[in-house]
């Protein structure tokens, strides 16, 4: 594991807020010229430490902000059942994050739609005709406070 100082935690910090800054801005922004900066990044980058880069879309304005945090039970828990399930899951494109979990719920899935209508229909027919699902908990998101996007 490699070893961060502050000034490769505040170019992560700047990265974090806007993945699309130039190496030029970024370095202003640390106080760095932007031939370190840029090998800092390359450092983090190659270290693994960022992981990648990606865009963050509005899920209303892409026609699914209906999101809702589904807890899932299983009942079936050997190897290949567990490893189908799990395929299945994270194959949806309605399923927009998967936790697996210690204890009760096994899953924590993380599902955006555009509409109630929708999600019932995804709900039915797709996560509980899974043969492994015993039992679903539905809990509609009504505000974001943080995301870690």
């Amino acid at each position: 594991m490699m070893s961060m100082d502050d000034l490769d935690r505040a170019i992560l910090s700047h990265l974090r807020q806007d993945g699309r800054l130039t190496n030029v801005e970024l370095a202003q922004r640390v106080g760095l010229t932007p031939a370190p900066c840029l090998r800092r990044v390359k450092r983090l980058e190659s270290e693994g430490i960022i992981a990648g880069y990606r865009a963050r879309i509005d899920p209303a304005a892409a026609g699914r902000g209906f999101e809702v945090m589904v807890s899932v039970e299983i009942s079936i828990n050997d190897r290949e059942t567990v490893e189908e399930l799990e395929g299945a899951i994270t194959a949806y494109d309605e399923v927009i994050e998967v936790h697996r979990l210690f204890g009760r719920p096994d899953y924590l899935v993380r599902v955006a739609v555009e509409d109630s209508a929708t999600f019932e229909t995804f709900l039915t027919t797709k996560l509980m005709s899974l043969r492994a699902v015993a039992r679903v908990d539905s809990h509609m998101i009504m505000k974001k406070l943080k995301t870690g996007d």
